[in-house]
């Protein structure tokens, strides 16, 4: 397979979009971390001093099975898919190729039965997810959120004290300025971020139908809950007591449904900014190397913003299906989630492909202040939200009403609005106030608000 062949964009025209994805949800990336919960498993047994059967490891032992998991190659995992492929079971691969390789060991070999001891396949399983989970969510998702929480920040600030027309309903509206709408988006994704990054990750170890059946009978004398919940919370966890033979993934369905609020207000975010570029409030910048249209050379596409959505609306349907499907087994245990499970790197992938799109396309992209200045200079009417509010404080009946029948449907300049001031029955100082209003000052706090975000 190479790029050009592969069925999936993911691994063709996107491949090293996604790359960073690669070592932890390929199957290369799958065994590893079963690889590396088993080598785990079997050292934290060792230092047990309920289970004698087990000695305490030589150093030489214990960097010997730790190097298994740290030098973790792709000749390695071909292996165990040469192995998979002899007893039709994937999790058992792991165990026999970890047999193989302390095979020549003599302290090691001797403690080979112990090897998966105890433990149903989905113990390995549910803890490896959780670790896959982990060090994606630490290590890539988290940080991209972060960076484009960043650049959308710096436009904040750099455009707080720009004014601009808002749009209510598609029509002109009170106005804002470009940085506090920035600052909106800021807003909404700190707070997604926040419950994704404190969002807990579980993991069981705790035999075939959860209760620790074969654990009891091998060892009466161990309190296997409590060895259970050392091993998933030394493993970076937090530990899931009551399961049945598999962790019920209800917090992958939170991980997710968080992750598609965040995908949801960066869907919203990319369409305001595809309708900024169509209104000429936002410039997108000319790259002499690249082209827009095929035949019309003037174009300059807003197609990262585009990309942008079509990817996030792919995550989150994927995500959104994991987070329904999940949750979900027949009675102890059915095997439906696996191949579910299995798409996670890819409902991340289109994920971490909309933030590049969403970061490329603020890159290129520039307020146009003198078109955001004209449309603003050709809205007076917006003055009448303020004018009629202060008509309201001094008693004058009926404002609204003689605002909406003197702006609503027509055209009105300054002169027009100083017109209809001199007649109101106002002190002399109020209405200068009032004179003095334009559409570009007419701010409220939102450039103060976009500063402090």
């Amino acid at each position: 397979m190479t790029a050009l062949t592969a069925l999936s964009p993911l691994d063709g025209r996107y491949h090293e979009k996604v790359d960073c994805l690669r070592p932890i949800f390929s199957e290369f990336g799958l065994i590893k971390f079963r690889v590396t919960v088993e080598i785990h498993w079997l050292i934290f047994l060792a230092n047990e001093i309920d289970i004698p059967e087990i000695p305490s490891l030589s150093k030489h032992g214990l960097t010997t099975l730790e190097k298994i998991f740290q030098d973790f190659n792709e000749n390695d995992a071909a292996r165990i898919k040469e192995l998979e492929e002899k007893i039709n079971h994937d999790v058992k691969a792991v165990e026999y190729f970890i047999k193989e390789r302390i095979a020549t060991n003599e302290e090691l070999s001797a403690l080979s039965e112990f090897i998966h001891f105890g433990c149903t396949s989905e113990d390995i399983n549910n803890l490896t997810y959780g670790l896959m989970l982990t060090t994606a969510r630490n290590e890539i998702i988290l940080p991209m959120l972060q960076n484009l929480i960043a650049s959308v920040t710096t436009l904040a600030h750099t455009y707080a004290d720009q004014p601009m027309l808002a749009h209510t309903h598609g029509q002109a509206a009170t106005p804002t300025t470009v940085g506090k709408e920035f600052a909106n988006v800021i807003a909404r994704l700190h707070r997604q971020v926040k419950q994704l990054s404190n969002s807990p990750i579980l993991g069981k170890l705790n035999g075939a139908t959860g209760n620790y059946n074969a654990f009891h009978v091998a060892y009466s004398s161990a309190d296997w809950p409590a060895l259970s919940k050392n091993f998933v919370t030394h493993l970076g966890l937090d530990w899931n007591p009551y399961t049945t033979q598999i962790e019920p993934h209800d917090y992958m369905a939170e991980m997710f449904m968080c992750l598609m609020r965040i995908n949801t207000i960066l869907i919203d975010f990319n369409r305001d900014m595809w309708g900024y570029i169509s209104l000429n409030y936002f410039q997108q910048k000319n790259l002499p190397n690249e082209v827009g249209s095929s035949t019309m050379p003037h174009k300059i596409n807003p197609i990262d913003f585009e990309n942008a959505e079509g990817n996030l609306g792919l995550a989150n349907t994927l995500l959104d299906h994991m987070s329904s499907k999940l949750p979900i087994s027949r009675w102890q245990r059915d095997l439906s989630d696996s191949t579910v499970l299995r798409n996670i790197g890819v409902a991340f992938g289109y994920a971490i492909l909309a933030y590049q799109s969403t970061l490329k396309g603020l890159q290129k992209t520039i307020p146009n202040i003198e078109v955001i200045h004209a449309d603003l200079d050709e809205h007076w009417e917006i003055l009448a939200e303020p004018i009629q509010t202060v008509m309201r404080r001094f008693g004058i009946e009926q404002p609204y009403e003689k605002l909406k029948t003197f702006t609503r449907g027509k055209k009105v300049n300054q002169d027009i609005l100083r017109a209809f001031i001199a007649e109101l029955t106002l002190p002399d100082h109020i209405k200068q106030q009032l004179y003095e209003l334009t559409p570009r000052g007419y701010l409220g706090y939102a450039s103060e608000l976009a500063k402090k975000i």
